[in-house]
This record gives structure tokens, sequence and C-alpha cells, in this order.
């Protein structure tokens, strides 16, 4: 059942936000973004972040990545994280494999060492041999899936998503949670997805934080116990389990609640 209140895992955190309030605009007319938010990711968890729009999803994301600063609380985040926006924000002047390496150079990648990176970041999304085609002969889901490889280049033990999918149709869409779930068991990568899908989050997230707006807190948090391997692992796998439709429909329900708050 949902639990209004946040709870600590068992295992080593990696990101730890308490009791942070974001505000926006002069110190006269100030707007709170998200008020007195606690939360924390243990270590290989894939942590799904759900709400209505203006209720702070992206805010709490930008600030775990480093771009925006708490008016008051706590931000402790314990390892490096890479970032995927909604839109993959590609170089269109650089090849598919330039845009890795510029990432790679910017951590501190030695040149001689980067071909060879490169290639192994683009067979890990799925795109092995694209690194000298140009980033506008791709389509949609392929330029994230690079921006998915550029943002794993400093091997981050972090991701940090935005909505990732929200642009792609529905096909491109289902392949790639497929593949972000997959690199995140393969790798335990510590993942914060966030998505307006109760769909999406209960077909990626272990755990589901239900935030409402007005201003921005959690209200809620929805585990997710399905079973993954055994060969419903897939998309279509997880969707025809019973359990996924309850699921579903639960925290579809838990949403229509926050939004009302």
């Amino acid at each position: 059942m949902p639990s209004s209140d946040v709870q600590e895992t068992a295992v080593g955190t990696d990101i730890a936000l308490a009791g942070v309030t974001v505000r926006y605009g002069s110190a006269k007319a100030p707007v709170t973004a998200v008020e007195d938010v606690t939360l924390s990711v243990g270590a290989g968890e894939f942590v799904v972040l759900v709400g209505p729009s203006g209720c702070g999803k992206t805010t709490l994301l930008r600030l775990v990545a480093g771009f925006e600063r708490a008016a008051a609380g706590e931000v402790d985040v314990r390892r490096a994280a890479g970032v995927v926006f909604q839109q993959p924000r590609l170089f269109p002047w650089r090849t598919v494999g330039g845009n890795i390496a510029f990432a790679l150079a910017r951590h501190g990648v030695p040149r001689d060492r980067r071909a060879a990176r490169v290639e192994e970041l683009l067979e890990l999304v799925g795109l092995g041999g694209t690194a000298r085609r140009r980033t506008w002969e791709l389509s949609g889901g392929q330029q994230q899936r690079v921006a998915i490889a550029r943002a794993l280049a400093g091997e981050p033990r972090i991701l940090l998503m935005d909505e990732p999918f929200a642009a792609l149709d529905a096909l491109t869409r289902e392949r790639l949670q497929e593949e972000v779930r997959s690199l995140a068991d393969t790798t335990g990568t510590t993942v914060l997805f966030v998505t307006h899908s109760a769909e999406e989050a209960v077909l990626l997230g272990s755990r589901v934080l239900v935030m409402a707006a007005g201003p921005g807190r959690i209200v809620a948090e929805v585990p997710v116990g399905l079973d993954r391997g055994a060969g419903a692992g897939d998309v279509a796998g997880l969707r025809a389990l019973p359990e996924f439709s309850r699921l579903r429909g639960e925290l579809a329900g838990v949403m229509r609640e926050a939004a009302g708050r």
C-alpha cells in the first residue's frame, strides 16, 4: 500500500535530501517550487518521481544534478551523476562518436583511449558501428540512445533522467524502456527517473515517489515488487502480469488524489 513516509533503504544511500526547499524569484516575492522534501535513493535502486506538471519533479532532479541550489535543507549526492534530458541536446556539428568523445575528454579520458571507449558505449546502448554517422541522420530514439551513452561517458554511478522518452513514439519508447532498465540492472547504476506516466513508472521503478504541487512535496510512496526475471523482464511480459495491472491502477489512483491536493 502507498505510504506517506519515505523509507530509508536497507542498502547504502547514493542520494539523500533532508528537509529541502527550493525557491525562485526575488527575496521580496519568492515562489516556492518544492518545500520540505526528504527522500533517499539507495545504491542500485531505480526510483521514479511522478506527479502533475509544476509539482517540482524536474526541480528535484536538477537539485541532485547540482544545477539548482536549495534555500533550506541538506543535499547529499555521494557519487558522480550523469543526466539525460527530455531532448537529446546533441551537438549537430559533431558526429555520433564526436558527441561522446567530447564528454570523454571532459572527464579526462586520454585521447588514445577515446575511440575504443566510444565504441564500447555505443555497443552498450545498441548503436555499435554508428560512430561516424551524423546525429541528424539518426531517428529520435537513436539520438536519445546517444544522449544516454554520452551521459555514461564519465562512468557515473547515478543516472538522472528527466522524461527522456516523452517525445518518442510508442514503439521506440517501449524499446528504450527495456534497454534502460536492462542497463541499470547490468551495471548496478542508481537511477532517479522523472515521468508523468503511471504505466512507465511501474514498468521501470523499484519504488515510485508521488508528488503534489503548490508547493511541490512528496505525498506518497508506492513500492513496486514485480518479478523482472524468468521471462517477465521485458515490457510485454511485465504488462501481462496481473500484479502489473493492479499496481498501475493503484498508482494512477494515488496520482489523481495527489493532483487534487
